[in-house]
């Protein structure tokens, strides 16, 4: 029987705490931004949009960088918070939730905006013409049709969070019991003699976990399909 050290399962517990936190906050916020993506039009659209999809492009470790500038202790955003609200992001797991949440944000926002494009706008203005206002609109009639993509952008972003690495390491360093996810304890192991053997097994424990969240999704997806087609 396989045993894990003290460190290793903080590690895991660490891990999925950290993604599920910046997947299922960030969700409301991607929800939004892809709906008015989808389906507005507005000045510096194309601006924002590539703003929003930056985390995919730039270095991980230049994303945590800047997050260490602004919400660091000593950056405008974090001394505020530290000041007014004796809370800090810096060097803590809220802070590595909030580096995986970003670097997770631009996959949950393409597949909810593609989700919705998809969706013919008539049936919309027709709910409208009914007397539903846009928010029971949104709610009743888009929502549950973009249900799919907001699944896979759901998963995407917990896939992403559990895996990133630099942007946290960058911001909140590499503590264990606090901000040591399982790759920042896989590149610890393979840096001390015979960690190897941790470094494998921890390896092995992201995979079933990514494979897990993947085969979750599936089935979701599945179940809502048989929905619609009862429908």
């Amino acid at each position: 029987m396989i045993s894990f050290t003290e460190e290793e399962i903080l590690a895991i517990y660490l891990s999925l705490k950290i993604a599920f936190t910046a997947s299922i906050l960030s969700l409301p916020l991607g929800l939004l931004i892809g709906y008015v993506l989808a389906r507005k039009e507005f000045p510096l659209k194309s601006f924002i949009e590539s703003l929003i999809n930056l985390p995919l492009i730039l270095p991980p470790v230049v994303t945590g960088y800047i997050l260490l500038i602004v919400f660091g202790k000593n950056g405008s955003v974090g001394h505020f918070l530290q000041k007014y609200f004796d809370f800090s992001f810096a060097f803590k797991w809220s802070g590595a939730a909030l580096a995986c949440a970003i670097m997770g944000f631009p996959l949950m926002v393409r597949s909810i905006k593609l989700a919705i494009e998809m969706i013919d706008p008539k049936i919309e203005e027709a709910a409208k013409t009914l007397g539903a206002n846009n928010l029971i609109v949104f709610l009743t009639i888009t929502t549950p049709m973009a249900f799919p993509g907001i699944i896979v952008g759901t998963t995407l972003s917990f896939a992403r969070s559990l895996g990133e690495f630099g942007a946290t390491i960058t911001f909140v360093s590499n503590i264990p019991g606090e901000t040591q996810t399982l790759s920042a304890a896989i590149y610890t192991f393979l840096q001390i003699p015979n960690g190897e053997a941790m470094a494998f097994r921890l390896t092995i424990i992201s995979i079933v976990i990514s494979i897990a969240a993947l085969l979750l999704s599936e089935v979701i997806l599945r179940k809502v399909s048989k929905i619609n087609n009862r429908k």
